[in-house]
């Protein structure tokens, strides 16, 4: 059996990792010693040092942490970023902007070359030096344009690759380059970095020149509009002046696939950019130009109104109201600066009725944009807003446009990158006083249409609730009323009549007329801030009950019932699971079956007796006002 194991050897190993410990607490608590992780920067480190320990003059910026740390500064997704090259070619005033996705290699093993191009003004080599320097800007502070800060272009090519080229030229044949490449400033040991003059070329690399001549991997060839023909002179055909901001071996995109890339640029792009494709921009994204979308529905060339042949194409404009708001929510005297803000009403009476693909996937009406904000033509929110709006569904069928200018970016909280928006208190209130009336009406409105379609959706038929009662009728122990021969005979046409008053969306006078015809009890509704939440009208043998869609016994009873019905039928595990409509039985039905009855009951107890038809209407106006108290209180 051998000897235990000394202890000795573990003793000594505590003792030495206990003092391990106690010297690097020491170290952590010397605040003059750096605490740098593995990947940082080592020119960085030893700048550092140099500043620690020969107490050398410190810079306002350390570049090399600097520039890493940019790297992070946070944009929601790749087209964001690439919007800032976008806003750049805009604000240089191009007529034309490309924008490239290179995917090159095999499946699992791709890499991603970005580039945008555009034939705006180009850039000298002095301010092309300026542009590469961060917050450097030909246009810093001025408000009157899309660009502003001097730190997009440089944050916004980082947060996609580790380096990036700028080419830029204002004559034919004299291109001027400069990169910028995280590596190799982070390599740099000087406490104050410089950047370079630029380069100065007379012709593109094959590499970019590729970009120009050769189709992307998606869309397809034939799908693809291509800048450069084979036989053409690239310098030639892009033109005397522009610029292009190369990005290659991208390691940080949104998605792996390029066309996925694409698709959600195009998606964002086209509603960015709307105001500026519909003034003439040429907008290509792979080779493929872009349509704009308006989620307003208000643009008559915007991608929405090829699928709407024969029907209106436009939405329309119900409120346009300038509002002045303060530049400073506590400095008053800087003066008030409009904003513009417009109401669209979409035209629901014919748009309900398409094919639910035309409504989600091609006009893409439930996609939540209720809220569009502009800043100089440029949209930088869209969205739903409920405390302008409401969270109702109604939210659907009508748009706001915010339009602003720069000085009022404080009040709206528009960050550097122009990624959303953030109301201050005050701008919210303006707004909300400024169309809150509006809105409660078109919501008022557009509620009064779904109602009545919940009821019309079938037309020439009998809802549920209506043959319901129809086949319950001959078992009641007291009829109605017998008609007169004369009665009988006028039936008919008086039953035309009625019918006419009864229409339903989409249907003929002959298929109301046969509908009334052949249903003893029919369902309609109103839309009334001031009348009982259930009226009875007894003509020509028919039970006419009509429900107030504006009581509160619709929103809080009524509506709530009729969705849970809807849901029940529509989550059943099979056809079989579902009943048919006539025969549904849910507590929509039953509720509609309280009220028929009631209403059946009050027309037999009226008929040719005044004192009762005045004592159940008396009953039916306190009733419905004390129920609406009840409610609402």
């Amino acid at each position: 059996m051998p000897p235990p194991t000394p202890k000795t050897g573990v003793i000594e190993r505590m003792e030495t990792s206990m003092l391990a410990n106690e010297t690097n607490n020491q170290e952590s608590l010397d605040q003059t010693v750096p605490n740098w992780g593995e990947n940082a920067p080592r020119g960085g480190m030893t700048v550092m040092n140099r500043i620690l320990k020969e107490k050398a003059t410190v810079p306002l910026f350390f570049a090399q942490t600097l520039i890493q740390s940019l790297r992070d500064v946070g944009y929601n997704h790749t087209t964001s970023a690439l919007c800032e090259h976008v806003d750049n070619a805009i604000q240089a005033g191009a007529s034309e902007v490309r924008i490239f996705f290179r995917q090159l290699g095999k499946r699992g093993n791709y890499h991603t070359d970005v580039a945008v191009y555009d034939n705006g003004d180009g850039m000298p080599p002095n301010v092309l030096k300026v542009a590469m320097a961060f917050g450097g800007s030909m246009n810093y502070g001025s408000r009157g344009g899309i660009a502003r800060f001097g730190m997009g272009m440089k944050t916004a090519a980082l947060s996609m690759a580790p380096g990036f080229d700028i080419y830029s030229w204002q004559e034919p044949g004299a291109i001027y380059r400069m990169s910028l490449d995280v590596e190799e400033i982070g390599r740099e040991r000087a406490n104050l970095v410089q950047l370079p003059d630029p380069e100065l070329l007379s012709d593109f690399s094959d590499e970019i020149a590729d970009l120009f001549r050769k189709s992307m991997s998606w869309p397809d060839a034939q799908e693809q509009e291509l800048p450069v023909g084979k036989e053409d002179n690239i310098i030639d055909r892009l033109g005397p002046s522009g610029t292009i901001v190369y990005m290659p071996e991208c390691d940080r995109l949104t998605y792996a696939q390029a066309r996925t890339l694409v698709e959600h640029a195009v998606k964002e792009m086209s509603r960015v950019y709307r105001v500026a494709i519909s003034k003439g921009l040429r907008l290509y994204i792979n080779n493929r130009r872009v349509d704009a979308f308006d989620p307003t529905y208000s643009m008559p060339n915007a991608r929405h109104t090829r699928f709407l042949e024969g029907a209106t194409t436009t939405s329309r404009l119900i409120i346009a109201k300038p509002v002045p708001i303060s530049v400073n929510e506590f400095a008053t005297d800087l003066g008030k600066v409009p904003i513009q803000i417009k109401i669209f009403r979409l035209p629901i009476e014919e748009w309900y009725h398409l094919p639910r693909k035309t409504q989600k996937n091609d006009l893409r009406i439930f996609d939540g944009l209720n809220v569009s904000i502009l800043r100089n033509g440029r949209e930088v929110f869209a969205g739903p807003m409920p405390k302008l709006t409401t969270r109702h569904s109604v939210t659907n069928w009508y748009r706001i446009q915010i339009e602003f200018p720069g000085e009022l970016d404080e009040a709206f909280g528009v960050a550097a990158n122009k990624q959303g928006v953030r109301l201050k208190g005050y701008l919210e209130k303006a707004i909300k006083d400024a169309i809150g009336e509006d809105i409660t009406t078109i919501n008022d409105e557009i509620k009064r249409f779904q109602a009545k379609q919940r009821i019309e959706r079938q037309p020439a038929k009998a809802s549920p609730s209506e043959a319901k009662a129809n086949e319950a009728d001959p078992f009641q122990t007291k009829a109605l009323e017998n008609l007169s021969a004369e009665e009988q005979a006028q039936l008919d046409a008086n039953l035309r009549g009625l019918a006419l008053t009864l229409k339903r969306e989409n249907e003929t006078e002959d298929e109301a007329f046969e509908r009334v015809k052949n249903s003893k009890y029919i369902i309609t509704f109103k839309h009334d801030e001031y009348w009982p939440f259930y009226d009875v009208r007894h003509n020509f043998g028919r039970v006419i009950l009509t429900i107030n869609t504006a009581h509160p016994f619709y929103q809080r009873l009524y509506e709530p019932l009729t969705k849970m019905d809807v849901a029940e039928q529509a989550n059943g595990d099979s056809e079989s699971e579902s009943p048919a409509p006539e025969e549904s039985t849910g507590p929509a039905v039953a509720l509609d079956l309280l009220l028929l009855s009631l209403a059946r009951t009050q027309s037999r107890l009226t008929q040719a007796n005044e004192e009762a038809k005045n004592i159940l209407e008396n009953l039916r106006r306190e009733w419905s006002e004390t129920y609406r108290v009840q409610l609402t209180v």
